[in-house]
């Protein structure tokens, strides 16, 4: 984690995004009309004439032999999500719990006044949390644990469903769920098999205090309240059944005798991503809404609802497959928890299926997690408290962005749409805090020069506009690296343009806070002026009044060059990005300590941190950055990255275990990339760090405590696939480490490679044998693989096979 110990909705179209994106400043973006994420759907889904899932002998599943403990569900409840809203289920015969969260459900403010040091305000009242949206459960007093026999609850990631059977009287019991997208509802349906039956009541709960009400006219029980923020929000859950009796009562959905039971949730907030709304969408009442869009999905049966929710999600999760190797029959018999505690015993054999089902894991959680509302934070859409550790956020110096590293890699980019919505929305709330606040004279981060322009946040930001804990002055630019960075996967000019003003804003922020310093060029001896950050801290340790951090100048560097490319391929402000270009040409960059042969961290020989810190700071422009190549960087500037990251460890937080394992693929050392994905597969025991039975990373916070933190679980994939496919704009690296638990054979397709194309990979013993290059937009590529380079050209659109 990155702060201190503690203490189917109606987009605008692209059209519109470019109207906007064309004018070149923050202010123009004060009348961006965001829709709210909870709003009527456009037009009704497609629905499927056949039964779209995968076959059961090709799927891939998680499993396990006993339902979520009451007092466990976020190591243990199985999580479902439409990108919006999502839910923990347990999977308890007699007692079904659903743990429901909407992505905006905030509490807290803008939080835009300045504590007495002059940095925000970080707790609940003012910055405010993601909390939970209700907890629904299906009670079923008759199927007791001691009356139920041969269980099994399932993950099916191929398909999108959580599922439950078991036994008991002779009949056959089986429950799914799932979060639709297209119907924008929660889904829990019930069958059984000849002479089964349920019989039981449903109960809506909120987190808060609400109390729900049954109304059968409506055949729904609902409730609704708001915010002190006056953000207001509803939940409402009805239920039919073609074969027992259903009644809704003042207080519950009471059913009887039930052979089948379908039960739909909906709900969600009046949140809207528009600043000069305050964040809400006028006359939006949520109550109404997921009253009607409950009633309107209970209308289709249940395999319909099934069929189009399968077809939507598949559409997403096959644009990626993959085989890392063949695991064992005695592997494949055993449920997934017994091989996670399996693979970690000393001198275990590889498991490959179980190590490509945790990719494929990361990219349902993708699939389930970003679509169509505010991005993903620190536990995403999946809650089993009101008050989770740093309140959900979203944190700019690294938990944020890893969460998104994943989604053009793996063949999700349309995933990535919600944080480039996100910081639109954001972008003309984070300008006026910027300039209002900023430069206060009580902020130890302010800017020297005395000006201020453009914005930049803190190192934690809410839903509001706002932001929490320290000012963060490079998180702009991580941010709008990131941002760039997609468009390089797409070469998308729409991209381009609709992001273009959050990296001329960051540039402007720069350009008012660069300071100028003498520095002796150590080899020549010479002196020469050169632009620093200005007093600053390198995340998160070491002096909070650093010059020149490499953090941030590497930063920086990068986002004066993605700038420039932005501008001069929009066309645009051709002598601000001039202006940009010479500043970039004069900035400080890191140089090799002398006394211990790393890359320093500050402009000093001295290590003024801890030498294992969990981030990996400055060694940012390496990974994710490309200033620092292996293939083109000078021998004792790779030499002085892989000395810094050996002396960071093997062993940390699964984030930080995440970004070490990306840094040792890009130096090819394909055994130490694969020990820290096997280190961040280990079973969290005893609240330690690893995987939880429900393949949620755990954070370890003390002895006797822990969290779940999301990002480790994008992390790590993301580690996985660069170990098979590295990428910049103009070279491509097909197997450049490999591990030997995936050598013997295996494939991956659909991989996102910068330069605008898509890999489909094949290898056997060791060696590339096949590679598809296609082009989502890009025209000449060098593809490298076994210190071959070949020259791909194409056209958009189309292909080149290579073989082996």
């Amino acid at each position: 984690m990155t702060a201190p110990q503690p203490a189917p909705a109606q987009r605008p179209s692209r059209r519109s995004f470019l109207a906007l994106a064309g004018a070149g400043t923050a202010g123009s973006l004060a009348a961006f009309a965001g829709l709210p994420a909870f709003t009527a759907a456009a037009a009704e889904p497609q629905r499927p004439t056949a039964d779209p899932r995968t076959d059961d002998a090709a799927a891939v599943r998680l499993w396990y032999t006993a339902p979520a403990s009451a007092d466990a569900m976020i190591q243990q409840g199985l999580p479902v999500g439409n990108g919006r809203i999502g839910a923990l289920v347990g999977g308890d015969p007699a007692d079904e719990a659903l743990y429901i969260t909407d992505s905006t459900l905030w509490t807290g403010t803008r939080n835009d006044v300045l504590d007495d040091d002059g940095q925000f305000p970080y707790e609940q009242v003012e910055f405010g949390s993601l909390t939970q949206l209700a907890h629904l459960s299906v009670q079923i007093p008759a199927h007791t644990a001691d009356s139920v026999t041969d269980y099994r609850r399932t993950l099916d990631l191929s398909n999108g469903l959580v599922t439950a059977t078991y036994r008991q009287g002779g009949a056959t019991y089986t429950r799914e769920v799932y979060a639709s997208h297209p119907d924008d509802v929660i889904v829990l349906h019930l069958s059984s098999t000849a002479g089964g039956s349920h019989t039981g009541r449903i109960a809506l709960a909120g987190t808060h205090g609400e109390t729900p009400a049954g109304d059968s006219g409506d055949r729904t029980l609902s409730f609704a309240a708001a915010f002190d923020n006056d953000l207001r929000y509803a939940a409402a859950v009805t239920a039919s059944s073609d074969t027992g009796t259903v009644e809704v009562t003042a207080t519950a959905i009471e059913f009887t005798g039930c052979a089948d039971l379908t039960v739909v949730f909906s709900g969600g907030t009046d949140y809207a991503p528009d600043a000069a709304r305050g964040y809400r969408a006028p006359g939006l009442d949520p109550r109404a809404l997921a009253r009607t869009k409950a009633r309107a999905a209970l209308r289709h049966s249940p395999a319909v609802l099934r069929g189009t929710h399968v077809a939507d999600y598949r559409r997403l999760f096959d644009a990626m497959t993959l085989s890392l190797g063949t695991s064992t029959g005695q592997q494949k018999q055993a449920d997934t928890w017994t091989r996670l505690q399996a693979r970690a015993a000393d001198g275990a054999a590889p498991d490959p299926e179980l190590e490509a089902s945790y990719l494929q894991f990361g990219r349902y959680l993708m699939i389930c997690g970003s679509r169509d509302s505010v991005p993903m934070g620190l536990q995403a859409l999946w809650l089993d408290v009101n008050d989770p550790a740093w309140m959900g956020d979203y944190h700019t110096d690294i938990n944020v962005q890893m969460n998104y590293w994943m989604a053009d890699r793996t063949a999700l980019p349309g995933c990535f749409d919600a944080f480039t919505d996100y910081c639109l929305a954001q972008l003309p709330s984070w300008t006026q805090n910027t300039g209002k606040l900023f430069n206060d004279p009580r902020n130890r981060f302010r800017n020297s020069s005395g000006t201020v322009a453009g914005w930049t946040v803190a190192f934690s930001t809410n839903i509001h506009g706002g932001s929490g804990w320290w000012w963060h002055p490079a998180a702009n630019a991580w941010i709008a690296n990131s941002l760039f960075d997609h468009y390089e996967y797409t070469q998308d000019a729409r991209t381009l343009a609709r992001i273009y003003p959050l990296l001329k804003g960051a540039c402007e922020f720069w350009q008012a806070r660069l300071v100028s310093m003498t520095v002796t060029d150590p080899a020549t001896g010479e002196d020469r002026e050169v632009l620093v950050d200005d007093k600053d801290w390198s995340p998160e340790q070491g002096p909070q009044d650093g010059i020149g951090n490499t953090y941030s100048q590497e930063l920086v560097w990068a986002l004066f060059g993605n700038y420039r490319t932005a501008a001069q391929l929009l066309g645009k402000d051709a002598g601000f990005a001039r202006t940009i270009g010479g500043l970039r040409d004069r900035l400080y960059l890191p140089r090799i300590s002398p006394a211990n042969g790393w890359l320093e961290e500050w402009m000093s020989p001295d290590n003024l941190g801890e030498d294992q810190h969990r981030h990996l700071s400055p060694l940012i422009g390496f990974f994710p950055g490309d200033r620092i190549t292996l293939d083109s960087s000078p021998a004792d500037l790779v030499a002085a990255v892989r000395a810094l990251l050996t002396a960071r460890g093997m062993d940390s937080y699964g984030w930080a275990n995440a970004w070490r394992a990306l840094c040792w693929a890009r130096l090819h050392d394909a055994e130490k990339a694969y020990q820290l994905v096997t280190t961040n597969l280990r079973p969290s025991t005893a609240d330690s760090n690893g995987s939880a039975l429900n393949f949620f990373d755990i954070y370890q916070l003390g002895q006797d405590s822990s969290v779940f933190q999301i990002d480790a679980n994008f992390g790590t994939p993301s580690a996985m696939v660069e170990m098979l496919v590295y990428s910049r704009p103009g070279r491509i690296e097909l197997l450049p480490a490999l591990p030997k638990a995936w050598a013997d054979s295996g494939h991956i397709t659909g991989v996102g490679a910068r330069g605008g194309f898509t890999v489909d990979l094949t290898w056997r013993d060791g060696r590339v044998r096949q590679a598809v290059i296609r082009s989502v937009g890009g025209h000449s590529t060098e593809v490298v693989a076994g210190g071959t380079v070949h020259t791909v050209r194409t056209a958009p659109g189309r292909s080149v096979t290579l073989r082996f």
